[in-house]
């Protein structure tokens, strides 16, 4: 069995009752496991057995519900600089027509062309070539799931247009006796005009009438385009019933008994709150938009001893390619000549540009300052950093916040709820003595107010804002559940070295009990040689040349030994030398002094004999006392594999009063542990690899100064910058999106629950007031466009420094 996940794009994903019921069906499908619904990004999610379903059964299940999938086939647009003319467009078609393969194409003399091609045969790039090498440079256009966005927002603002048109004339010949305005006496004509203007509109908005129903019978559910179907459309037919019997000579129904204007001028709020909401939808992703825009378009390689501008798609891993002053780098890779200063505060924040120099690795989008140099492509396409930058944040976008569930759960009963309190209140009032009209005018209202849309916006879009907003200070949250977890904490655990640390250690003291400070130093180098052990390799730094040692061993949490030259070498703790039955009674003061500076004191002995102490000290990260100040509040530990007394002293100077001491790499994780099950909410701060077991294990898991490496594994934030401020910078803007999360939820909640009893006539029986259907669908379809221009609102965080 191999589990996929596969993302499908769709269309006409527009209410949260459209989530629970895509979920509800999906799900059926056999060998589906899971599946979720973003209603910002209009993204479906689902993760599958591929023995038992595939792709195109995913399609089916959602497409006959009424949502279409925005396929990626095999087809693209181009716009082909050069191509402007007739004769151009001949000669890029006499070329392609050679090339086998390709299915259709469209070519235009504005330098347009799209093209369909089967992939057994042939590739894109093969294509771009062929347009190439007829003197053509191709560019791609933006991505099918874009185009589609816009193609979107496009028609909707096209049905907008010719219903707002139609709309005034209605509201005219509806309304316009009802405030003194002098009106055609003649009824059956202006039954007739405003069937005439109210049709087009009813034609405008059929998709609500296609999915709607189609929901109902395929799905067996109803969704929020099924109560706009049946209150517009209950309206208009009843219209139609009764202008028919005006245009007999009937006298069963007057003017007063035409609800033209209800199903016209609903459509056109309907469609007008769908028109902003898709805008607002829109600029929730325009963080992933700028991280794509970032990459440049094109790169200029040198292949066969030639240079060439390549699109960036085309550059191949081992590829040499050429860098000018003021470009972009196009992909991730390694210098290989020239020197220059390279602008990276894309990924790393800081606007001093770095030197790149021949070995030096050099990361795509970045901006060449000054110099040029040729390097070679390391990473390109899904592989570069940007990339990864760009799949973390999609990834986090796509998920769904546990806040979320009770949100979707609601939704998923609240149409059949409203539907049901629709037909009671009408029949209440029916028998209460209103009349039809009144009854009619009820169930339209409630069916019309009430939306489950704003709930289902309520939490996506503002996941949306905050990640986007992280990527952009340099903090990838991977997923909307440690988003929301970063705003519930109370206990923060820190790593002391490199984390609290520069992670960069050197040797401060050497005291001599026997033979030179060299010759300690030198036999010390020569045991840690071989060391990984940042303590152990600042030794090895102090000295020119270090011979290798014929035996080497590490003993865990204690030391390393040595042999070379038959001589025995020791390095390590009191532990290490206990281990070896070695009294350290005769140099216990100058350890302590030692320590006592939170230095890290390594004994140094030969043959069983102590000849010297070696201290080494890790200077501590200038932005770690601002942070630590920053978190008073939280419980605040830091956590070591160093002795209590350097343990205390380095904490001490940081400010954190609490310290777990003595603490082996593989038991950080069972101290997070201990703490859990005291109830703790538990962040823990590392690097990421080493602390990997323990950030597993914590409720977040921060990975600190990740720099390139941002597919880290462990950790559910990952921070790009070495910038313990950034940890202050992830909870405050953790806690700003709950607070919007939350702000969405109330609001969403509170206009359904004060708005239908207002729709079902609450305030009738004491103030005479009852809603109109029409009012009822401009507050309906601006209730999700508030939702989400109170997500965007967010943009406004900025962090502390």
């Amino acid at each position: 069995m191999a589990r996929r996940t596969q993302t499908l794009p769709l269309e006409g994903l527009n209410c949260a009752s459209c989530v629970a019921k895509i979920e509800k069906v999906v799900k059926k499908v056999k060998g589906v496991s899971r599946v979720s619904v973003n209603l910002a990004n209009s993204q479906v999610t689902i993760e599958y057995d591929d023995k038992k379903a595939s792709p195109e059964h995913l399609v089916k299940a959602v497409e006959d519900i009424g949502y279409k999938v925005i396929k990626e086939n095999n087809s693209f647009d181009l716009i082909i600089k050069g191509m402007d003319s007739t004769h151009c467009v001949n000669i890029v078609k006499s070329a392609l027509d050679k090339h086998k393969g390709i299915l259709s194409k469209e070519l235009l003399p504005n330098q347009h062309a799209q093209i369909v091609f089967d992939p057994r045969i042939t590739s894109k790039q093969a294509i771009l070539q062929t347009i190439r090498n007829a003197g053509y440079e191709p560019f791609e256009e933006t991505d099918k799931e874009e185009q589609a966005r816009q193609k979107e927002i496009a028609e909707l603002k096209n049905k907008v247009i010719l219903s707002g048109i139609l709309s005034i004339p209605l509201l005219y010949f509806a309304m316009g006796a009802h405030i003194g305005i002098h009106m055609i006496s003649n009824t059956s004509l202006l039954a007739l005009i405003q069937f005439l203007l109210t049709t087009p509109i009813i034609i405008v908005g059929k998709h609500f009438y296609i999915r709607g129903f189609r929901s109902l019978i395929k799905a067996k559910t109803a969704n929020m385009d099924t109560l706009v179907a049946v209150g517009t459309g209950a309206a208009y037919l009843y219209s139609v019933i009764a202008t028919g019997f005006i245009l007999a000579g009937s006298d069963l129904f007057g003017r007063d008994d035409i609800y033209f204007e209800v199903a016209g001028l609903l459509i056109f709020f309907i469609l007008l709150g769908r028109y902003f909401e898709a805008l607002a939808k829109g600029r929730t992703s325009q963080a992933i938009k700028k991280l794509i825009g970032l990459a440049p378009k094109t790169a200029r390689v040198k292949r066969n001893g030639k240079e060439q501008n390549i699109p960036v798609e085309d550059i191949q891993v081992g590829d040499i390619i050429i860098v000018r002053p003021g470009e972009k780098i196009p992909v991730d890779g390694e210098v290989l000549r020239g020197s220059s200063y390279v602008d990276e505060s894309m990924i790393s924040g800081e606007s001093t540009p770095v030197l790149k120099k021949k070995g030096d690795f050099v990361i795509g989008a970045t901006i060449n300052k000054t110099g040029s140099f040729t390097f070679k492509a390391t990473k390109v396409g899904k592989d570069t950093v940007l990339a990864q930058i760009i799949k973390l944040v999609e990834d986090a976008q796509a998920s769904k916040a546990p806040i979320q569930q009770l949100a979707d759960t609601i939704s998923a009963y609240f149409v059949p709820i409203v539907v049901s309190i629709g037909i009671i209140s009408a029949i209440i009032w029916y028998f209460a003595g209103l009349g039809f009209l009144f009854s009619f005018t009820v169930l339209i209202s409630v069916l019309i107010i009430a939306c489950p849309c704003a709930l289902g916006l309520a939490t996506p879009t503002a996941v949306m804002v905050g990640t986007g907003l992280g990527a952009q200070n340099g903090i990838l949250f991977k997923s909307a559940d440690a988003l929301q977890k970063a705003s519930t904490l109370d206990t923060i655990i820190f790593d002391k070295t490199g984390t609290l640390t520069r992670g960069e250690p050197a040797v401060t003291d050497v005291i001599v009990y026997e033979g030179k400070k060299k010759d300690i130093l030198f036999k010390a180098a020569i045991a840690e040689k071989r060391s990984e052990h940042p303590l152990g390799q600042a030794i090895v730094k102090k000295v020119k040349k270090v011979p290798e040692a014929s035996r080497f061993n590490t003993i865990t949490g204690k030391g390393v030994e040595a042999t070379y030259q038959r001589q025995k070498i020791l390095v390590g703790n009191r532990a290490l030398m206990k281990l070896n039955k070695i009294s350290c009674e005769s140099i216990e003061e100058d350890i302590k002094k030692l320590e006592s500076q939170g230095k890290t004191t390594m004994i140094v002995a030969v043959n069983k004999n102590i000849i010297g102490l070696i201290a080494v000290a890790d200077p501590i990260k200038e932005t770690a006392i601002q942070a630590i100040k920053a978190l008073k509040g939280y419980r605040l530990i830091m956590i070591t594999g160093d002795n209590e007394r350097t343990a205390k002293a380095v904490a001490k100077q940081v400010g954190i009063s609490e310290v777990l001491f003595e603490v082996l790499p593989e038991d950080k994780a069972t101290e997070v542990k201990q703490l859990q099950k005291k109830g703790a909410v538990v962040a823990m701060v590392g690097d990421g690899i080493n602390d990997a077991p323990a950030l597993t294990q914590a409720d977040v898991g921060i990975a600190m100064g990740a720099g390139t490496d941002i597919a880290i594994e462990s950790g559910d934030i990952v921070l790009v910058k070495d910038d313990l401020r950034d940890v202050v910078t992830t909870i405050d803007l953790s806690k700003y999106c709950m607070r919007k999360i939350k702000q969405n939820l109330f609001w969403a909640f509170f206009y359904n629950i004060l708005g239908i009893p207002i729709a079902a006539g609450a305030l009738y029986p004491f103030t005479g007031f009852l809603l109109n259907p029409v009012i009822a669908g401009v507050a309906m379809a601006f209730s999700s466009v508030s939702v989400v221009a109170n997500s965007l609102l967010m943009k406004r965080f900025k962090p502390r420094w």
